[in-house]
């Protein structure tokens, strides 16, 4: 992931990015194609190192409308942000450091009217009350093609980073590196009380 977070406190302590209540303040919704060149000329002012190409941000969002959001404020363009819907294969290749996230091969990618294994936070650029619309995509991606996908994200930032932490990303083991995820409430295991386990218990289990 890629972020540079500039004069917004609306995350400053820790969250769960699927709690977060939808904002009224901007308004979120898929990109369009007449966004994109708008969309590229943001990433490449916020985003440290970044040079988005208009045609490679169309070819994507042609390939799955669902790809990319836009964060609006009227008629004025704030931000937006793109995701890598990735399959099953895409999922474990992403763990395994054997996907090139810059261009990602298409057999990594989930189909458009396919389930989705995992979602890769590709990039967000968004600064001030513009982030207030992560809350609205997170209501849009617990609908059923991704409700059962984690998120996944590379800070690039010392900005990035805490942007995770306080959504609820944890950083995990993997090849892959500086790999965070969150992973979906519904999925988490409950922690059974304490009262269920006894020495007793214990010692009468046979091996």
């Amino acid at each position: 992931m890629q972020k540079k977070l500039r004069g917004s406190s609306e995350f400053g302590c820790r969250h769960d990015l699927d709690t977060l209540s939808p904002s009224s303040v901007i308004s979120v919704g898929t990109a369009t194609q007449r966004q994109i060149a708008g969309l590229a000329g943001i990433a490449r002012r916020e985003i440290p190192g970044v040079n988005a190409c208009e045609a490679e941000l169309s070819h994507f969002l042609r390939a799955d409308p669902e790809l990319i959001f836009a964060f609006c404020h009227g008629d004025r363009l704030l931000g937006g942000i793109a995701f890598l819907y990735l399959n099953c294969r895409g999922h474990d290749a992403l763990l395994l450091d054997e996907i090139d996230l810059r261009r990602p091969a298409r057999e990594f990618l989930a189909m458009p009217d396919e389930d989705v294994s995992a979602i890769y936070v590709w990039a967000l650029a968004a600064s001030g009350r513009a982030v207030v619309g992560i809350g609205n995509v997170a209501a849009y991606l617990r609908r059923p093609r991704f409700v059962n996908a984690d998120y996944f994200a590379q800070p690039s930032s010392a900005a990035g980073r805490d942007l995770l932490i306080a959504l609820g990303f944890s950083r995990i083991a993997s090849f892959q590196s500086d790999l965070w995820r969150y992973e979906r409430p519904w999925k988490r295991l409950p922690l059974l009380p304490v009262s269920k386990f006894s020495s007793r218990s214990l010692g009468d289990v046979q091996c």
